[in-house]
Parts: C-alpha cells; sequence; structure tokens
C-alpha cells in the first residue's frame, strides 16, 4: 500500500455507494478518474474527491511517483452510523425514516 483516503459519514447510503465503487475496483487511477467522470451516480462526487485525495497523499509522500504507475488496490464501502427520523404517517402513526451514512476507504499501490 502506497496510500490511503478515508471519507467518513458521508450522507450517502452504503448500497450507492458500493454500486459506484464495484465499477472503478481494481482499476488503474487515470482509468478510474475516466470513468468516475462519466457515469451519472450520486455517490460518484465523493469517491472521485476520495480517490482524488488519495493519489495526492501517494504523491505528497513518494515525489519521485507518477500518477499512471499508480492503481486501486482496496476499495470498500462500509456502512457509518443510521440517523433515525420520524415522519408522520396515517391514522396517526408514525414511520421511522433512516438516513444512512457511510465510510469509504481507498487504498492505492504500485504496478
Amino acid at each position: 500500500m502506497i496510500s490511503k483516503a478515508i471519507l467518513r459519514y458521508t450522507m450517502v447510503s452504503p448500497r450507492k455507494v458500493r454500486q459506484v465503487i464495484n465499477l472503478v475496483r481494481g482499476r488503474d487511477v487515470l482509468e478510474a478518474l475516466s470513468v468516475l467522470h462519466n457515469i451519472k451516480r450520486g455517490a460518484r462526487v465523493q469517491v472521485e474527491n476520495v480517490l482524488k485525495s488519495a493519489v495526492n497523499n501517494a504523491v505528497k509522500k513518494y515525489p519521485d511517483i507518477r500518477q499512471k504507475d499508480l492503481y486501486i488496490s482496496n476499495i470498500a464501502a462500509d456502512d457509518g452510523p443510521t440517523l433515525k427520523r420520524f415522519k408522520a404517517a396515517a391514522m396517526g402513526r408514525a414511520v421511522r425514516i433512516r438516513k444512512r451514512t457511510s465510510h469509504i476507504l481507498i487504498e492505492l499501490d504500485k504496478r
């Protein structure tokens, strides 16, 4: 592992994030950035920002490394805490709304 970046407590459900990260798992960084740039998913922005942060961490830590030599060695979306809210429903009932959060982890390595 050359570098790592983690985004915690992002207000996107882990299922939606996993749909995005499955598209870029194991790819080169430049290829993954182009894939993320061209898909229309809400979680794309968060995953793209974490990937850029991991690349910047690698370049800062190892100045001689190039961006095209890096690939995604590990990428994961874990469940964060769930915010529980209530909404009024029919016949005087209340319905629980679960606002899910997620933690996104990206690790880069050199090919």
